[in-house]
């Protein structure tokens, strides 16, 4: 008679092989997205207070990872995306208004 191992006895035997380690492996999870660039990049729109908000969501985002809490980086840097959408929607509004103004007034 021959004797037959389960599929966990075997996956047991595999994991603590020195084999299956891999030096480089890190257990580190990914770090989440803190829209850095786009937070930068709304604060050349006209709409100071609020892209100053959103790239200090972004900042704070970035130091919480480096803290290890990866669930507030996450929700910081959900924050300055929506800070930063919102202030290029206004910087554009902002823009609009102004064009509209200086173009549709009549110098006499």
């Amino acid at each position: 008679m021959s004797q037959t191992t389960s599929n966990s006895d075997i996956k047991r035997a595999l994991e603590s092989s020195p084999e299956t380690y891999i030096d480089g492996e890190s257990s580190e999870p990914p770090m989440p997205k803190n829209y850095l660039l786009l937070t930068i990049c709304s604060c050349f729109c006209p709409a100071y207070p609020i892209n100053i908000v959103a790239f200090v969501f972004s900042i704070m985002a970035l130091n919480s990872y480096k803290q290890g809490d990866i669930e507030g980086s996450r929700r910081l840097g959900q924050n300055a995306l929506w800070v930063a959408v919102a202030s290029i929607i206004i910087g554009l509004v902002i823009i609009a208004i102004y064009c509209t103004v200086h173009f549709t007034t009549q110098v006499v």
